[in-house]
């Protein structure tokens, strides 16, 4: 049966309020605009003029935007309503919205724009938006999906499903996050559509001259972001829907995984390899054979007798323990937390009544309500024992979308029902946001439990809003080159839809990795936030239960590889080392970049389009990235390359391994070997790298190191460093040192400004400088002259004193390749 179209129809009436206008036609449709920001509209629509109530869990109650001046002016065909910004015009005739900029040239504009479909046997209202799709005009982000990162040609769905061992193109994966960019002449723009309904985006894919979205429900609501900049776009996201706050700094370094590390003597066999090898590492993680038949929140005390003396172990090694806690809780009347959960009537409902039944791991569970208040506060409080008592440092939610065995859909039945705190539902609408109402009563649990600790979770399943409550990870990927590559991708588009603490599982998840691929995986997540290693180990498939024998059978044929650092002998277990050591060494750069991400929203990892408009289509492949402000990373993502084609965006660009520069925009190729990792800092930037160390925890002995290429074009950057732990930066605990290089005629200067009542962390520098000529410059810093010694990729200055206030070199610059 073919749905009618219906279209809202023409003005009838119109009035002004505070924040917006609202628009009635003469069908009874209405439009609601409301202005947010000068840069964010917000667009709601209603068939019948009556609107739901305004509920929703992504934007970020802390932000809360002041009043907005905005104008509104009539003409015969128009409504006209502007900001300092935008302006919208509106269609009397037909409510079709064009938007444009504050100079006039437009930006986004309606095709058929808002309609919708009913289908009278369901009660059910389809609702579309319908835009043109302009020539030349690219889409970017969505989360996680997997295809090409210009969306344009696309179809893409947003439903939380669980997709063990996803290919390229598999669609839907884990996460829903229905946000995107269009890019048009250099105009950048952002469209959420907050509706967690099954959405749909089409890109040009079904006609070439529309982008159209829309949802089997709910209503029509979608925010309209200006930039014009993509990276103003993505930091206006974030201030609309949070970002994460700064994690402890353990939670950025290297953390080991596997499905799963039992009884304890492995874990501690695990723990004394790094530490005998002198391989950094700060987590190790506890998958689901921790527990007592997979009942979460128990141990299982024959692998496991004295959990609180292993986590004491460790910690006393410096490594933290996180530990895998999934929703399902399994049907036992013996059971503690199953039958609290029964007494206060936490778990979801069928429409009918009965609570709602699935198998997962423990066999049959029920499935907490995580969109009531009280239930996610009995959740949080479960964790008292992991935290308080055993002294587990963060939480790792799976299988939340939630997941369940031996059904087609892998997930509830649609009519299961939810409280949605106070605005009820069926799982159609409460799906895409479970995952994320889990993770967040998780976090506040583990905050109040922690306190001051930072508390650190990380979650499979998650909608747009839910980087304020965890990191997340890409999913139940494969050892394949081709999955090194997509994860490249993944991430970059995650870190652009709002989720920057992001990573993917080192050296595959599914199958078997080897030697080079895991070193090349190592080198490439050097940036991602989140870097651990994970596999499925001696399992034979990621949606059975548990099979002891099984299992056995496995490890004794040879068929599967362990998958840790060392796993694949020498010479990978000394390029692994070499790769995890300069994550460590990264770590000041990677915890500024968090510091501007949890500050202002920006994202940590860019493509390269969102620095560089002007390499076009060619910004478009993702195998090239930027890391932070400055630092370009182009990993070798192929087996045995030799030759490595790098995109550099507009501008100059130092090999921070030679000291080469080259000027972009434009591709370079470049002889790699296996321990070769292709790294360019922009000229005028300063990149701060510490010591190696093997863990967070470890206190700093040696200086930090200032990478500065010279530059002519005044260059910001900036270094922030805190305790690491604990809230004391709240209130001023911190450092924050602000860098500015300029130059001109072979003379340069590096001034340092600082803010922040913290001491630093170091009380010398060493200066690595780049671009300061083949002869010996002149180096003086607060009127002491310096001797520089030659490097491989430049000169380099010890002794620099930690708050300098200005550096001054003269010197011959490098010609570029």
């Amino acid at each position: 049966m073919v749905s009618t179209a219906y279209f809202p129809g023409s003005l009838a009436a119109w009035h002004r309020h505070e924040t917006g206008i609202q628009l009635q036609t003469q069908q009874g449709s209405a439009l609601h605009l409301i202005v947010i920001t000068p840069h964010i509209l917000r667009f709601r629509f209603s068939p019948d003029g009556m609107f739901e109530r305004d509920f929703s869990y992504a934007p970020d109650p802390a932000w809360t935007p002041g009043p907005v001046a905005f104008q509104v002016r009539e003409t015969q065909g128009y409504l006209f309503v502007s900001t300092q910004a935008i302006r919208c015009r509106i269609e009397k005739a037909t409510l079709r919205v064009n938007l444009y900029d504050a100079a006039g040239r437009l930006i986004l504009a309606d095709e058929k724009g808002f309609h919708w479909t009913y289908d009278e046997l369901t009660g059910q209202t389809k609702v579309l938006m319908h835009k043109k799709a302009r020539k030349g005009e690219t889409y970017w982000g969505l989360g996680d999906k997997t295809g090409p990162l210009n969306l344009r040609g696309q179809a893409a769905e947003n439903w939380c499903h669980d997709s063990f061992a996803f290919g390229t193109g598999t669609d839907p994966i884990y996460r829903a996050i229905p946000f995107y960019y269009g890019l048009h002449h250099g105009l950048g723009y952002g469209i959420f559509f907050d509706n967690s309904f099954r959405t749909r985006f089409d890109f040009a894919r079904t006609q070439s001259s529309v982008t159209r979205f829309e949802a089997p429900g709910g209503e029509m609501n979608y925010y309209f972001i200006q930039g014009p900049e993509l990276l103003r776009v993505a930091e206006r996201y974030t201030h609309l829907t949070g970002r994460h706050e700064l994690p402890p700094q353990w939670a950025l370094g290297f953390h080991q995984s596997r499905w799963s590390y039992f009884p304890d003597t492995r874990v501690r066999e695990i723990a004394d390899t790094f530490r005998t090898l002198d391989i950094p590492c700060d987590a190790i993680y506890l998958d689901i054979d921790y527990m007592e038949g997979y009942r979460c929140f128990t141990w299982d005390l024959r692998r496991f007798p004295d959990p609180a003396g292993l986590i004491r172990e460790l910690e006393e090694m410096g490594i933290k323990t996180v530990v895998i806690i999934d929703p399902g809780i399994k049907v036992d009347p013996e059971y503690e937390v199953f039958r609290q959960g029964l007494a206060m009537d936490a778990y979801l409902r069928t429409a009918d009544g009965p609570y709602a039944r699935g198998k997962v791991w423990p066999g049959e569970c029920f499935f907490p309500d995580f969109t009531q208040a009280d239930v996610r506060d009995w959740w949080g409080s479960l964790h008292r024992d992991l935290i308080r008592k055993a002294g587990v440092h963060g939480v790792w939610n799976d299988m939340n979308e939630p997941a369940v065995f031996d059904v087609p859909s892998k997930t509830l039945p649609e009519d299961v029902r939810f409280h949605y705190d106070g605005h009820p539902c069926s799982h159609r609408k409460a799906h895409n946001i479970y995952g994320m109402q889990m993770s967040r009563a998780t976090r506040e649990g583990l905050r109040d439990l922690a306190y001051p600790r930072r508390p650190f979770v990380i979650t499979r399943a998650t909608y747009a809003g839910g980087q304020r409550y965890a990191a997340v990870w890409t999913g139940d990927n494969v050892a394949s080159w081709d999955h090194l590559r997509l994860a490249v991708t993944q991430c970059q588009r995650l870190s652009v839809s709002g989720f920057s603490f992001v990573g993917s599982d080192i050296g595959g998840f599914v199958d078997n990795s080897d030697g080079e691929l895991l070193v090349r995986w190592l080198q490439a997540a050097l940036f991602h936030p989140l870097y651990r290693m994970h596999s499925m180990g001696f399992n034979v498939a990621g949606d059975d239960s548990v099979d002891d024998d099984a299992v056995a059978a496995n490890q004794s044929s040879g068929r599967v590889q362990d998958q840790e650092p060392w796993s694949f002998g020498e010479p990978f277990t000394a390029l692994a080392r070499e790769a995890i050591r300069l994550r460590y060494r990264l770590l000041p750069a990677l915890y500024t970049a968090f510091w501007q991400y949890s500050q202002f929203g920006t994202p940590m990892l860019r493509p390269l389009l969102f620095e560089d408009l002007t390499l076009g289509a060619a910004g478009h492949h993702g195998q090239t990235f930027l890391a932070g402000d400055h630092l370009l990373l182009s990993p070798v993502t192929a087996c045995g390359e030799l030759i490595h084609t790098t995109l550099l965006p507009t501008g100059v660009w130092y090999d921070l391994q030679t000291g080469t520069a080259y000027a972009g925009p434009g591709e370079i190729t470049t002889r790699v070997y296996l321990h070769d990792i292709p790294m360019y800092l922009r000229a005028g930037g300063v990149l701060p790298m510490g010591p190696v160390r093997r863990n967070t925890a470890e206190p700093v002995t040696g200086p930090l190191t200032l990478h500065i290429a010279l530059g002519t074009s005044p260059t910001a950057s900036c270094y922030y460093e805190d305790a690491g732990e604990g809230y004391a930066y709240q209130d001023g605990q911190y450092r924050l040192h602000r860098f500015e290089v300029s130059g001109a005629g072979g003379r340069y200067e590096v001034s340092q400004t600082t803010e922040g009542s913290a001491a630093p962390a170091y009380t010398t520098l060493v200066i690595q400088l780049y671009g300061a000529g083949n002869q010996a410059p002149v180096i003086t810093c607060e009127g002491q002259l310096y001797t520089p010694a030659r490097t491989r990729a430049g000169w380099e200055v010890v002794g620099i004193p930690v708050g300098f206030s200005t550096l001054r070199v003269e010197a011959r610059t490098n010609e570029t390749v």
